[in-house]
């Protein structure tokens, strides 16, 4: 099938293309971002797919085999590659690496959705803390561990806040890779930490934060090729044409009716960006007749999109005239010492490496960018939490989003919205413990007071001594 897929720079000016068979991922002739581009009509006629969403639907529940090792069945099971024909950049299917990823539901909330002023009840929760390894990032790793297989990769490496770590050790612990993790000197969630620790990463702490560390990993990767380390951050479009099926479930859930509003959390905007990508694809192939709108939610102490997009008004102009502009305002960033800060630690990025993607997806979808603060994204949380889905702060960025978009005007009260949900609750246990008991997050060392910070949905543990009167009289 690869002979149907190129990498292609997303550089208007440039339309350069190589081969996939190749372990960079930036333009050789202008250092740009690439895509990965397919010739559909060729690629849909060698598979015999007539574009017809029902193709995936018959594969939802995966049939008998997949366990001793069928490949259609074990495919199917997967919630990326049953979709495997828009996404066919793989040479035969047995290069496929799969942990039954993507196994995740798109949840109608309705009760919810009258908490945050949707009247029509039309809240969705794409709730990715369902996968294997607990986070969305399972979907874009599959599709990163295949093209690692397809071009004959041993060892890989990432940066990571967390989740993306905890998803490369797991695939590569089962797939028999090597892998390399770096993590910053400041904070990371030791539910994901104990991920990347149990399934045998290599895992190296070095001084600085995430961007120093995704700085490092791409030299290691690109700069020195001789290491033959294989790159698994999003700069990596085989990553992001795995997300693109959370797009295809979200569809699946609505039997292919397009929503109104999609609404996800922006770190390294790599989500986005294989959204964006999605439903360009989908509308080209002609299997949705239009786009939904776009809202990425940004943390305030992580809100560079934010403020390009809304201050200084930078936009992807059909892939033109913004690169200066973002530069720019990097070398501000840099002058100032500006570093990102939020409880949210999966979005805590200050130079999201798909940022002119994003702006892509923004373009296309006609799409908005939003902050939310810290406290706000812990309430969500916990409201989230009250409607039964256990998640991570940043997922909560989603929610608290469509909130304020709601209230602003922008999401109208009658639309069809669906949120993202990253990850798992247990990804980060300590904020939610936090948030419960009245710890300050700023104080939560155990030789600091203890600040009374306690939210508008905190549930706090109720001490009685060993007495079944004061038992009964907790009860309440």
């Amino acid at each position: 099938m690869a002979h149907h897929a190129r990498l292609k720079c997303i550089n208007p000016d440039c339309n350069a293309t190589f081969d996939i068979d190749r372990m960079t991922f930036t333009c050789d002739d202008c250092g740009d971002m690439l895509d990965v581009a397919y010739d559909w009509d060729a690629a849909h006629k060698a598979l015999g797919f007539d574009r017809n969403p029902a193709t995936f639907t018959a594969r939802h529940t995966a049939g008998a085999g997949y366990a001793s090792g069928q490949t259609d069945a074990r495919l199917n099971l997967s919630g990326v590659w049953r979709f495997r024909e828009l996404m066919p950049f793989y040479r035969s299917e047995d290069q496929i690496q799969t942990i039954g990823e993507g196994r995740t539901y798109l949840q109608h909330t309705p009760r919810l959705a009258a908490d945050i002023g949707l009247t029509s009840h039309n809240l969705f929760l794409e709730y990715e803390g369902l996968n294997p390894s607990g986070s969305f990032k399972d979907n874009g790793m599959t599709g990163a561990f295949t093209h690692a297989r397809v071009v004959g990769a041993s060892k890989a490496v990432c940066a990571s806040t967390g989740n993306t770590s905890a998803s490369l050790a797991l695939f590569a612990s089962i797939t028999g890779v090597t892998a390399y993790v770096l993590i910053g000197s400041g904070k990371i969630a030791y539910g994901k930490l104990s991920q990347a620790l149990d399934y045998g990463a290599r895992t190296i702490q070095v001084e600085g934060d995430f961007d120093a560390c995704l700085r490092r990993v791409r030299q290691l990767a690109e700069d020195r090729p001789e290491l033959g380390i294989y790159l698994m951050n999003s700069v990596n479009p085989f990553r992001l044409e795995g997300q693109k099926a959370i797009m295809f479930r979200i569809l699946e859930g609505l039997n292919w009716q397009v929503p109104d509003w999609i609404v996800v959390p922006g770190g390294n905007l790599g989500n986005s960006s294989a959204f964006g990508k999605a439903f360009m694809e989908l509308h080209e192939l002609g299997m949705i007749d239009r786009m939904p709108r776009l809202a990425i939610i940004n943390a305030e102490g992580a809100r560079t999109l934010d403020r390009i997009v809304n201050e200084l008004k930078i936009r992807w102009n059909g892939g033109r005239c913004f690169r200066d502009a973002v530069r720019s305002e990097y070398e501000r960033m840099d002058a100032h010492n500006e570093r990102a800060h939020t409880i949210a630690s999966a979005i805590e990025i200050n130079r999201p490496v798909n940022l002119p993607k994003a702006l892509r997806a923004l373009e296309v979808m006609n799409g908005v960018v939003r902050s939310v603060s810290d406290e706000v994204i812990l309430e969500h949380k916990a409201l989230v939490g009250r409607h039964g889905f256990g998640c991570e702060p940043a997922s909560a960025a989603s929610v608290a989003g469509a909130r304020m978009l709601i209230r602003e005007g922008i999401i109208k009260p009658d639309e069809t919205v669906a949120c993202v949900l990253t990850g798992h609750q247990l990804k980060d246990p300590d904020a939610t413990v936090k948030y419960h008991c009245g710890i300050d997050m700023k104080s939560a060392q155990d030789t600091a007071p203890r600040v009374d910070v306690r939210g508008e949905h905190s549930n706090v543990p109720v001490q009685v001594p060993d007495d079944l009167d004061a038992i009964i009289e907790a009860l309440g």
